[in-house]
């Protein structure tokens, strides 16, 4: 008599502890020590990122003033509240420092800049050069010496606002669109996949001519017409990239569950009267969230580079907005200032070598070969 073979039962593990399959999947993570070091350096660099208006900002982080410990780093004061009449105050202004020093003190962030500050009395035209790069000369055409001057590490753009608190703010705005368009785009994706590969037929027939015409579709062009209407913001974006960027799993996700659809093991819970929708999330998904897993990485790498493309055409994020995109461009635009361009050039280039690394780690921790071995 012919036995129906069925799904091994997962040995319940303590609290705390890592089953023995992800054990060595993580050791194999770890084994990959240029995968596993740059995962760890790119997670510290966004993390850094997201405290970005307490390392880069034009506001004082603490503000002592007349006996009242004050926020401005959180809370929007009036410009009354520091004896003006505007209606947010400048605390970079010589007026409100001196009122400021007068009646406590400020604690200020590393980097006294943010991403948007206008900077006034340069030493050079903009784009002026990083501070350690200025001549004697230079720096006495504002009438101080160089180890007075404000420093700009990285120097400042055409519109001199500081490249490096740019840099801070345009690296943490790249990888959470790029996080935000890979995770929503990876459901999608997967839920489209599981759907063509488990029921195929003429449902896997109608949904793959319509990928297969939809991909045809150029995204480009697309928001390029829409922003003839349309100011593209940071949603915009996210909303028409997609439209178009959850194919990329559609394939990997369709041919894993037309594979396992008919194993004996799902054929036994189709038997035992499970619902179509039980047997895909909890028999197939789980196979099918490996090979997600491991592509996860590489679609966020292509997220960043789409953003940073758009900004560096022009048809990104507004203007004004921390772009890494238009950092190049102004580069490009400013051959004079090669600091511009080289400085974006290597933000983008250790950014996504950084990601394909981990990625490739991520591969190696999945790969079956070396999970059961």
């Amino acid at each position: 008599m012919n036995q129906v073979a069925v799904p091994p039962v997962a040995v319940p593990v303590r609290a705390g502890r890592l089953s023995p399959l992800w054990q060595r999947r993580l050791a194999n993570f770890r084994r990959n020590r240029l995968g596993f070091w740059s995962f760890v350096i790119f997670t510290a660099l966004f993390g850094t990122s997201l405290f970005a208006e307490f390392i880069a900002n034009d506001k004082p982080l603490v503000v002592s003033y007349k006996g009242e410990i004050l926020f401005p780093v959180l809370i929007d004061y009036p410009d009354e509240k520091f004896g003006g009449f505007y209606a947010r105050p400048n605390y970079r202004s010589a007026e409100t420092r001196k009122e400021i020093a007068e009646n406590g003190w400020a604690i200020w962030p590393p980097i006294p800049y943010s991403y948007d500050t206008i900077i006034d009395g340069l030493p050079t035209p903009s784009p002026s050069p990083p501070t350690w790069m200025l001549t004697q000369e230079q720096c006495a055409s504002v009438g101080k010496p160089c180890a007075d001057l404000e420093k700009h590490w990285l120097g400042t753009d055409n519109t001199t606002r500081d490249v490096l608190a740019r840099i801070i703010y345009g690296f943490r705005i790249s990888v959470l669109f790029g996080l935000i368009l890979a995770l929503i785009s990876s459901v999608i994706g997967v839920v489209a996949g599981a759907v063509q590969g488990y029921f195929g037929g003429w449902v896997d027939l109608a949904l793959q001519r319509f990928i297969e015409v939809w991909s045809g579709i150029p995204t480009l062009y697309l928001i390029i017409i829409i922003s003839a209407f349309i100011e593209p913001g940071f949603f915009v974006l996210l909303g028409i990239l997609l439209l178009f960027s959850w194919v990329a799993l559609v394939g990997v996700v369709r041919a894993e569950f037309l594979r396992a659809r008919n194993f004996e093991y799902v054929r036994a819970a189709r038997a035992l009267g499970l619902s179509n929708v039980r047997i895909m999330s909890r028999h197939l998904l789980p196979n099918a969230m490996v090979a997600t897993l491991t592509f996860l990485p590489f679609i966020l790498n292509g997220s960043i580079g789409t953003l940073t493309s758009l900004d560096f055409l022009g048809f990104g994020l507004p203007p004004g907005s921390a772009s890494l995109g238009e950092l190049l461009a102004q580069g490009k635009d400013n051959i004079q200032a090669p600091w511009l361009g080289l400085t974006g050039f290597l933000v983008v280039a250790v950014m996504l070598s950084l990601l394909v690394f981990a990625g490739e780690a991520v591969r190696d921790a999945f790969d079956p070969r070396k999970s059961f071995a």
